[in-house]
This record gives structure tokens, C-alpha cells and sequence, in this order.
């Protein structure tokens, strides 16, 4: 056979090489720069498996962006807001970590920031609920779940905290009872819950339970009465408690705390 002919076998009448078919009909990645499949979306989100979420699909119970999507195909890009039942979700499971804080280690700080305390807890970027600076310690919850962080962070959010307050002196009783009464801090009266000596310890160790969740405000209360806050520590953070929990560790949240995290 002559190369001539062998050469027609490859070429089609107009003279052009005939297409491939096993060429360019590899399956493209779901993940792409077109986005991610709505369906496996909320798969990644924890929520369901991906078949039970083309039911909800079909159904109207997500919406991306405020708009209600029934397209089965649909895709989610990065900035798109989807929202399952009502609520907010994101791409990757929902995690959740309760740390009790070591001294050093700030919520804001580029350098010792306390995210590298837990940053074996996940693979996804996870967020502290409020602030803590280096001086304050104890309970602090991290979770990617914008819900719970706009819950917690809300200013009518009014979850009860339990503090240790070490102070450089002995409290004085009266001025117990003045934080009871309410105490004047920028023109405005603040309240507390509670306000104790701890059992058992010096007067220098006060127990107080306060709804804010500016732990500022904690320390002006002693502040402005003549005290010196030496210690500031969260033992009590709306229903968790650092039982079990040595200072620098860490643990996930039971399902059982989080339905009651969720609830209060």
C-alpha cells in the first residue's frame, strides 16, 4: 500500500483531517469556573445527600440570591447567597469548636492570633463568635456558620456568660451590691444578672453573670468602683462550660449543645 493511500484513509472529501470522537469528550469538572452544582452544593454543606436535594430543589425549599430555584443543573457561583429551608448555607460541612483560651492570644491579632490554636479542627475557615483580646480567657466558639455568628453577635442577642473576675483587692461588699443595683458606665446604667463571691476563694474572686456580649463591659463595671482587673475568665459562654476542657484545648460541640445553642 502506498502512502498516498494510506494517507486518505485520514482525511475526508473536502481534504480536511476527519474529528476525532474520542477527543474533547472527557466529563468537566462540576467545580469549575461556571461554579458548582446547586445540588452538590448543599450535598457539601452537610445538609442532605445529593438526591434528597434535587428533591428539595424541585420542591422551592432553596433559593440562591432571594430567588426561589427549581432548575435541576443550576450553578452556584462564589459569591451567590443559597439558603435551604431559610437558612444559610455554605459549600462545606458546619463545623463547630468550643476552645478554652490560653492568655496571649488575641481574636484580632495578625501575630498571635487564636485561630492557630485550632486550626487542626478543619479544613474550613472557621470564625470566632465575638471578641476576645490577650488578657481575657476562657470559653470561645468557632464555626463557619454565618447564622450562629450573626445570632450571637446580634446586640439583642441575650445569652447568658459566667465570668471569673481575680481582682487586685479585696471586694468590697457594698460595692457588690452597687453592681447589683446597676452601675453607671457612659451616661448609661448597666445591670448584671448576678454577682457573687466565689466560694470558697479569696475576696478578690468574683463570680458574674452578664447578657452583653462585650466583655469591655465587665471590666469598666469593677473599673469605675476602684478595682483593677488582674483576670478575666469566661467559664460559662450561653450553656457551655469549659468542663473537660484543659486551657489551650479544644473539642467539637455534642449534637445535643448545639440543638441548645441554637435554641437560646
Amino acid at each position: 500500500m502506498s502512502n498516498d493511500r494510506a494517507g486518505k484513509r485520514n482525511y475526508n472529501k473536502g481534504g480536511s483531517r476527519k474529528p476525532n470522537p474520542k477527543k474533547n469528550n472527557k466529563p468537566q469538572p462540576e467545580n469549575d469556573d461556571k461554579g458548582i452544582r446547586l445540588n452538590k452544593y448543599i450535598a457539601n454543606s452537610g445538609m442532605c445527600s445529593r438526591r434528597d436535594a434535587d428533591l428539595y430543589i424541585r420542591t422551592g425549599n432553596v433559593s440562591v440570591n432571594g430567588k426561589v430555584i427549581t432548575e435541576m443543573g443550576y450553578r452556584v457561583q462564589p459569591k451567590d447567597v443559597v439558603q435551604f429551608d431559610g437558612a444559610t448555607i455554605l459549600p462545606e460541612k458546619k463545623v463547630y469548636v468550643l476552645l478554652n483560651k490560653p492568655k496571649g492570644f488575641s481574636t484580632s491579632s495578625a501575630q498571635d492570633n487564636v485561630r492557630q490554636l485550632i486550626r487542626s479542627a478543619s479544613t474550613s475557615e472557621l470564625f470566632p463568635i465575638g471578641f476576645m483580646d490577650k488578657t481575657t480567657l476562657g470559653l470561645l466558639l468557632f464555626t463557619n456558620d454565618q447564622d450562629l455568628i450573626q445570632k450571637f453577635t446580634n446586640s439583642a442577642q441575650r445569652s447568658s456568660k459566667i465570668y471569673q473576675v481575680s481582682l487586685d483587692k479585696n471586694c468590697k461588699k457594698e460595692d457588690l451590691e452597687k453592681i447589683r443595683n446597676g452601675v453607671k458606665i457612659d451616661d448609661n446604667k448597666v445591670f448584671v444578672e448576678s454577682v457573687e463571691y466565689v466560694e470558697n476563694k479569696p475576696k478578690t474572686e468574683i463570680g458574674i453573670e452578664v447578657k452583653t456580649s462585650n466583655i469591655k463591659i465587665v471590666r469598666r463595671l469593677f473599673e469605675v468602683l476602684g478595682y483593677n482587673v488582674v483576670k478575666l475568665d469566661r467559664v460559662m459562654f450561653a450553656g457551655l462550660t469549659k468542663w473537660g476542657i484543659s486551657r489551650g484545648q479544644w473539642r467539637f460541640l455534642t449534637d445535643q449543645e448545639l440543638i441548645n445553642l441554637k435554641n437560646s
